[in-house]
């Protein structure tokens, strides 16, 4: 995923993920980045940072870890950004949806860059409506596509329109068994044999769409830490524009728009929604940008585009359906 690289670009300072799972323990590798939260669990512990199953402690890992206090453990995709842990569920296995959907709502209200919500569930109202909410916010929302274990279709919030939609692919860059398919898939990441930060200072391993989505929360708040004034749907456009394509030319229903490329993602030259080329290219050299430098002809188009959108009575939801029938994104020069 060439991060040592793409870190060279941005490390995410100055962004904030919410994680929405079971909680966050305060990990060695962790700790300088973690946040007070919320615990939505009966448990209540008092700011989220308590997790008795593991899995959000190795999704902010996989955010956000930072080598631990001798630079000996893991790194995350982003290790200069903060996470915000939300204890919406005790087991992961196991949640409510109204704790998921006062989950989003908190981190509405905490002024989060981008929600990770590595979890899969049936339709229901009142996540759409928690999902809106995070969307008119600006937010990036990244949710997992689901497990070919539990499910065979891409469940919510993965479906939302808005929503990146996250698979799985495998330690060859193939289709991960484990990933489910289906026309709502945007992006894909690794998610077979996935280590990160665990329970009492130890490491985990873990395989599902869950670590994916973690790794693409990561990189959403790299770019949001170099383009600053960057919309949430620019960022997720940057993602599936510059995503390295797989399987059948084009979207499709395993990959997506392909694999992510984090130093495309921070270095192509990407125009913005409404003046897509047939082409991305990426620069001929890509030299290490000061972190929060921002892209000012960027943002200028970007917000030029956001207007142009809005007054068109479309907005990204209208773009993100349109476009999955239509021809696919422009990709980066290979």
């Amino acid at each position: 995923m060439r991060t040592v690289e793409a870190n060279s670009l941005s490390k995410g300072s100055g962004t904030v993920i919410a994680v929405v799972d079971t909680g966050v323990a305060p990990h060695p590798d962790l700790q300088r980045n973690l946040l007070d939260g919320i615990d939505l669990t009966a448990s209540h512990s008092p700011n989220g940072q308590r997790d008795s199953d593991g899995h959000g402690t190795a999704m902010a890992g996989l955010i956000v870890a930072n080598g631990g206090p001798t630079g000996g453990g893991v790194a995350g995709v982003a290790p200069e950004a903060k996470v915000l842990p939300v204890r919406a569920k005790i087991r992961n296995s196991e949640g409510d949806i109204a704790d998921l959907v006062s989950g989003i709502e908190f981190a509405v209200s905490a002024g989060a860059d981008v929600i990770s919500i590595s979890a899969a569930a049936p339709a229901d109202a009142q996540v759409q409506k928690a999902i809106k909410l995070a969307q008119q916010a600006d937010i990036v929302v990244v949710a997992s596509a689901g497990n070919a274990t539990s499910s065979s279709i891409v469940e919510y919030p993965a479906r939302e329109p808005g929503v990146i939609a996250v698979g799985g692919i495998d330690r060859q860059g193939n289709h991960a068994d484990i990933s489910v398919t289906g026309p709502e898939i945007d992006v894909v990441a690794p998610a077979v044999d996935i280590y990160s930060t665990g329970l009492n200072g130890g490491y985990r391993v873990g395989t599902g769409t869950s670590d994916a989505t973690a790794i693409v929360a990561g990189a959403a708040a790299l770019i949001r830490s170099k383009y600053p004034d960057l919309p949430a749907a620019e960022v997720a456009h940057r993602l599936t524009a510059t995503a390295v394509d797989k399987g059948p030319p084009g979207r499709d229903d395993q990959y997506g728009y392909g694999v992510i490329d984090l130093v495309a993602a921070l270095t192509a030259d990407v125009p913005p929604l409404g003046f897509e080329s047939s082409q991305v290219t990426a620069p001929a050299s890509a030299e290490a940008a000061p972190e929060k430098s921002g892209d000012k002809a960027a943002t200028v188009r970007g917000l030029a585009t956001l207007g142009v959108l809005v007054a068109a009575g479309g907005g990204y939801l209208f773009w993100r359906r349109r476009r999955r029938a239509d021809d696919p994104p422009p990709r980066v020069s290979r």
